[in-house]
């Protein structure tokens, strides 16, 4: 899934909210 958050970011765990906001966790997210 792709929504946008403009990529990886350095300090974004895996686990972590991902910042997009779209609650879901940033390794099922933009993190793919």
């Amino acid at each position: 899934m792709s929504c946008g958050c403009g990529g990886k970011k350095k300090t974004t765990k895996p686990d972590d909210p991902c910042p997009c906001g779209s609650g879901e966790k940033y390794k099922d997210c933009c993190g793919k």
